[in-house]
Formats: structure tokens, C-alpha cells, sequence
């Protein structure tokens, strides 16, 4: 990977890994468009990045994040669905993550819906601010594991389900963000641990020199992650708070669709 590549495919982890646009299937396409070879690191870097992204949260966020141990809990709560689904089940996920052709097909199933949340689901019963419960954030945390297929977007499985339970499009949207910390964090961990983790004569060893001949690109990739994530969550709470979902739904469709057209006309979009 190039650190051109690496910019690339920062900008797009920073401008969808908060809108309901999915992150991943955009990084799956660019990757394939950049043509950046196939290799554990590459989606391994896909990962790590997301690290800048948090990081944007707590930035914007950071009075949030220091006002309560109640806040804490609330994120854990939502978070423990997506840790036991996320450890039974990662190496079914791993290979979905293969598939264009799968987040070509949720990218315009998730399009549709987009179409329709602003109707069925914006009837807030919450005032907006008012923190959310435990059983709210719990339900919410069950949607953001449907986000575990790639082109789903865990975004818009969260900012759904947080719809759902009452909460206006700005509290459910930014309770989205919250719970990306955690979720992210601990992805973001694992992928480290799995990038050094070396196994053999039966026991664990851990070989640190893929990640340190690649820390400058992992580095530029945060850092542009963290600025680009910065610009598109300040965008997105004024834009869906004014006029809602629908525009989201339409890109989702039209990307989705232009991929799976591709596909049928027999374009062969690899996934690195």
C-alpha cells in the first residue's frame, strides 16, 4: 500500500464511518478502484484507521464523555451485543467482508430503507438531551450488530434502532456516535492483536515488524481519518437534523446499484 493509497482510503473511512453510507463497503470499493494489492495488513489497516475516527468523537464530544459514570454504562450496555456476536462469529464476518457483492446488495437494501425512517420512525418520545436508558441503549447495541454484514452501515443500524426507541434524529445520531467508541475501540484492538499475534510450537508469540515497517502509513491514515471525521460529523447532525434521511437513502441506492451493474455486465471488482 502506498501512501497515496493509504490518504485515499482515510478520507473515505473519515467521511462514512459516521453518515448512514457504510464505511466499510466504501473502503471495500476504493480499495478495489485503487487497486491495492491483497494482504493482512491492508485489511488490517482498514481497521486501525477507525482509531482517527474515534478519536473525532471525543474531540467534538469531549465534555460528554467526562460528565457521568452513568454515560460509561450506558455505552457498555450497548456494546456487549456487538462483543459477543463480534467473538462468536468473526471469522463468518472476515468473509463477508470478501464479497462486493454483498455490499453492493445491503448498500440498496439499506438505500430503501433509508427512504422510509424519516415516515415510519421519527416520532421522538424522548425530549431531546435526555440521557438514554439502559434498555434503549442495550436495543440499540442489538441493531448496531446487524451493521456486522459489510454495506450495512453501523451508523445507520444504530441512528435506526436509536429511532425506534423514541429518540429525536440528532440524540439517536449522536448516540451513535458514542457507541462507535467502544465498538471501534475494541475492533481497532483486536486487529492489532491479530496483525503481531505469531502462533507456533504451540504456544503464542507476538512479531511486532509489520506493524513498525508500517506505522508512518498507519499514522498519515489516522491522522487523516481524525480530520476528515471531524468536517463530516459537523455536517452530518446539521444536514439530518434539517432535512432528514431520504438524500442518504438515494446515494445508497444509486452506489449500490452502479456496482451490481457492473458486476452483471461482468467487471471484475476485487476486493483487496
Amino acid at each position: 500500500m502506498t501512501v497515496f493509497q493509504a490518504i485515499i482510503i482515510a478520507i473515505v473511512e473519515g467521511l462514512t464511518e459516521f453518515l448512514p453510507v457504510s464505511s466499510t463497503g466504501h473502503m471495500i470499493i476504493a480499495e478495489s478502484i485503487l487497486g491495492v494489492p491483497p494482504s493482512e495488513f491492508v485489511k488490517a489497516f482498514t481497521v486501525i484507521i477507525q482509531f482517527g475516527a474515534i478519536l473525532s468523537v471525543i474531540a467534538l464530544y469531549w465534555k460528554r464523555f467526562f460528565q457521568s459514570w452513568t454515560f460509561y454504562l450506558k455505552l457498555f450496555i450497548g456494546f456487549i451485543p456487538a462483543l459477543i456476536l463480534g467473538g462468536l462469529f468473526s471469522k463468518k464476518i472476515d468473509a463477508l467482508l470478501e464479497s462486493v457483492e454483498v455490499v453492493a446488495i445491503m448498500l440498496v437494501v439499506g438505500g430503501v430503507i433509508m427512504l422510509f425512517v424519516d415516515k415510519w420512525f421519527n416520532r421522538p418520545t424522548q425530549p431531546e438531551g435526555k440521557e438514554i436508558s439502559s434498555k434503549n441503549a442495550f436495543i440499540v447495541g442489538c441493531f448496531q450488530c446487524i451493521a456486522m454484514i459489510p454495506g450495512v452501515s453501523r451508523s445507520m443500524a444504530t441512528i435506526v434502532g436509536g429511532m425506534t426507541r423514541g429518540l429525536t434524529r440528532r440524540d439517536a445520531a449522536e448516540f451513535s456516535f458514542f457507541l462507535a467508541v467502544p465498538t471501534m475501540a475494541a475492533a481497532t484492538a483486536k486487529k492489532v492483536y491479530d496483525l503481531v499475534k505469531v502462533q507456533g510450537g504451540g504456544h503464542f508469540d507476538f512479531d511486532f515488524s509489520l506493524l513498525h515497517e508500517n506505522l508512518p502509513i498507519l499514522i498519515i491514515g489516522n491522522i487523516v481519518a481524525f480530520v476528515v471525521a471531524i468536517l463530516a460529523i459537523k455536517f452530518f447532525i446539521g444536514f439530518v437534523t434539517k432535512y432528514g434521511f431520504k438524500a442518504f437513502g438515494v446515494y445508497r441506492i444509486i452506489v449500490g446499484g452502479a456496482i451490481l451493474i457492473l458486476l452483471l455486465l461482468g467487471h471484475n471488482l476485487t476486493i483487496a
